[in-house]
């Protein structure tokens, strides 16, 4: 059993603020830094960190070999990253003091996937390999049918989320991690958390959805299977990657062969972790640091 993680590679510009800017308003930074991130990134570290064997596959420019070292230097196998004539994806974030951050995305690579590309790539996985998705890479729901039609199991987190989601062919996927703004609207009305677990999960019979639903914890929701978890309380200093790390350390955990509870609960501490920490790659911890 393998997992590719088809994903976003970004460069993460990170300005750190008293507060997120307002429009109009000119605010000086503390201090600025330079690290490797994006979801699809995030993500791949994640599970890696958590004990699983994950190959990554994206576009980069040629500005992007701090990525293929980071990547490489937490387990990540990188050999299906390609590269093309310009730049890598770009995270442009400001961190406040009390840790939230706001960010806006340059495409750049990510949205420079091919068809040709997938195709090879797809070709050295089949029947009982995983594939994780995002929504932050051109060509996704080609890779979701591709993918399901190879007996791959894909295991999809359609954010940052955008109205196109909606249209993907949804019911090929083996796990959906959305938070409550993303259900809901996949959902189709506002109602609350358990109520758009039950939507989610008559839509989708068979599918495991996990709804996340930041301070107020987590559902699982499979049929007619339910689980919640809350949060661990933590010192939040940035809360980039909290979600990947979540996501990440779920699927590691299950595919261990953990239950439901116990993935997420191994999950939550995770990202109990990764909250405390500044930074996206960095700040995920690996497994041996969560206290059991």
């Amino acid at each position: 059993m393998k997992i590719l993680n088809y994903g976003s590679l970004n460069i993460d510009i990170v300005y750190k603020v008293s507060h997120i800017v307002k429009p109009g308003e000119t605010i000086p930074a503390s201090d600025v830094e330079m690290n490797g991130g994006g979801k699809g990134a995030n993500q791949s570290v994640a599970l890696s960190k958590a004990g699983a064997p994950v190959w990554h596959a994206g576009t980069i420019g040629n500005d992007g070999d701090m990525l293929l070292d980071l990547l490489g230097e937490y387990g990540v196998h990188t050999e299906y990253i390609r590269r093309y004539d310009g730049i890598t994806g770009q995270a442009i974030i400001q961190l406040s003091d009390s840790g939230q951050n706001s960010i806006v995305l340059v495409g750049g690579g990510n949205r420079e996937n091919t068809k040709e590309m997938v195709d090879e790539t797809l070709s050295h996985f089949g029947e009982g390999d995983y594939l994780v998705l995002q929504n932050e890479i051109n060509l996704t729901s080609y890779i979701i049918e591709k993918a399901w039609e190879r007996g791959i199991k894909v295991c999809l987190n359609p954010a940052p989320y955008t109205p196109e989601v909606k249209s993907w062919p949804l019911d090929k996927l083996e796990l959906l991690v959305v938070n409550e703004i993303e259900g809901q609207d996949l959902a189709g009305e506002e109602g609350s958390f358990e109520e758009t677990l039950d939507r989610l999960t008559a839509a989708y019979p068979g599918m495991s959805i996990l709804l996340t639903v930041g301070k107020e914890g987590s559902y699982f929701g499979r049929d007619g299977e339910r689980e919640y978890v809350p949060i661990v309380d933590a010192p939040v200093v940035d809360t980039t990657a909290a979600g990947d790390t979540f996501f990440g350390y779920f699927l590691a955990s299950r595919l261990e062969g953990m239950d439901i509870r116990e993935s997420m609960e191994r999950a939550t501490r995770a990202s109990s972790v990764t909250v405390s920490r500044p930074g996206a790659m960095d700040s995920i911890p690996f497994a041996s640091e969560l206290k059991y």
